[in-house]
């Protein structure tokens, strides 16, 4: 018992991350480049903080405070960077995360400044945050079936395409910012209240950069690709801290192993290799089928 114990903050950490990460991904999945939903973590995680701390407030309405600021700036972010395209939508949402650092560093007053917001109630244990993870991967699950799913699918596969087929492209896109808004929110705001204090470089470059590795590593398309790049580079560091020093270089070497061999991501890989065998396999079934017609 005492063992399980010792590992729920990795735990925790674990679903806190991978909240961040689907944030991540479905923006990836609508065949968009923005690493604004830092940002709106950032966002979400002061909100709840300074309502609880300051206001008083119960944990229902800062948490739905801090999502919803989340989805609002989202949205407001959406209207730029829906009408950008590649490596201009990356440039602008990084300038807008910069935005966000550079308000929280100059806000003394209302968010501590470089010593960060402290003296925050830990309101958010493990059963909360497994709560909201499952309903995040039955969200996206759901939206991986529907129609919205689809339309995501087709702008990032060809959107000369999809916008022949009726689909605005553009609106497409900003829907994914504001749901990644929303899970930001959502997600910044439980990291708020689960870890006594928030600082800016909490949501920085860092944050920023391990965020894209779990969805580029676990790959940005099946919806288990995020899943799969969280655990993994979470307990990564850990299974590797008996080579002291040298488990950051193995660290890396492994991540460099992944993406050469798996560029698509691992889950991404898996499935593609699993579709080419199951294709194989049907060929000479149909030939047979042929050659008896």
């Amino acid at each position: 018992m005492d063992m399980l114990l010792s590992f729920r903050p990795l735990f925790d950490l674990f679903l806190i991350h991978l909240g961040f990460a689907y944030s991540q991904y479905i923006v990836l999945r609508a065949g968009a480049f923005s690493i604004g939903n830092v940002g709106l973590s950032a966002i979400g995680a002061y909100t709840a903080a300074i309502l609880t701390v300051n206001y008083g407030l119960p944990l229902p309405v800062t948490l739905l405070a801090g999502t919803f600021a989340g989805l609002a700036f989202g949205a407001l972010l959406a209207i730029p960077l829906a009408r950008l395209r590649g490596v201009y939508q990356a440039i602008a949402s990084l300038a807008f995360v910069q935005i966000v650092l550079s308000a929280n560093l100059y806000a003394e007053n209302i968010t501590g400044g470089a010593m960060g917001f402290s003296g925050i109630p830990k309101l958010v244990g493990t059963g909360t945050l497994l709560v909201c993870a499952l309903a995040t991967i039955y969200v996206m699950l759901a939206i991986s079936r529907s129609r919205l799913g689809r339309a995501f699918d087709a702008v990032r596969e060809d959107e000369g395409m999809a916008v022949s087929l009726g689909i605005n492209a553009a609106r497409t896109q900003a829907v994914a910012y504001m749901i990644s808004g929303l899970l930001a929110g959502l997600f910044g705001s439980l990291e708020a209240l689960h870890s006594y204090a928030v600082e800016p470089n909490q949501f920085g470059f860092h944050l920023i950069i391990v965020v894209l590795s779990y969805v580029v590593l676990g790959g940005r398309r099946s919806i288990w690709g995020p899943l799969v790049g969280v655990a993994l580079l979470i307990a990564l560091p850990e299974i590797s801290r008996p080579l002291a020093d040298a488990r950051i270089m193995i660290y890396g070497l492994i991540l460099m192993a992944v993406m050469n061999f798996m560029p698509r991501g691992i889950v991404d890989t898996l499935v593609a290799r699993r579709a080419r065998r199951r294709s194989r396999a049907a060929t000479p079934e149909v030939r047979q089928a042929e050659v008896k017609g």
